[in-house]
């Protein structure tokens, strides 16, 4: 049976920074690597709002990106 090993994961900050000539949003992301693989989802969503505090643009969304070893 196959398994899957964590092998690392990324943390995307999703930034709205403003409108196009269509009047859709514009997003900007900004991505952390090295995310501790034991971090929680709500871990995750404390650090990524304290961190979108500090910019100039509002949080639009969060993303976490796991990459795995299938063997």
């Amino acid at each position: 049976m196959a398994q899957a090993m964590l092998k690392n994961s990324r943390l995307t900050l999703l930034f709205e920074t403003g409108l196009n000539e269509k009047g859709e949003p514009i997003f900007k992301g900004k991505s952390y690597a090295n995310v501790r693989k034991e971090a929680t989802a709500d871990q995750l969503h404390q650090a990524a709002t304290a961190l979108g505090g500090l910019c100039a643009y509002p949080l639009s969304s969060v993303e976490r990106t796991d990459n795995q070893d299938i063997i």
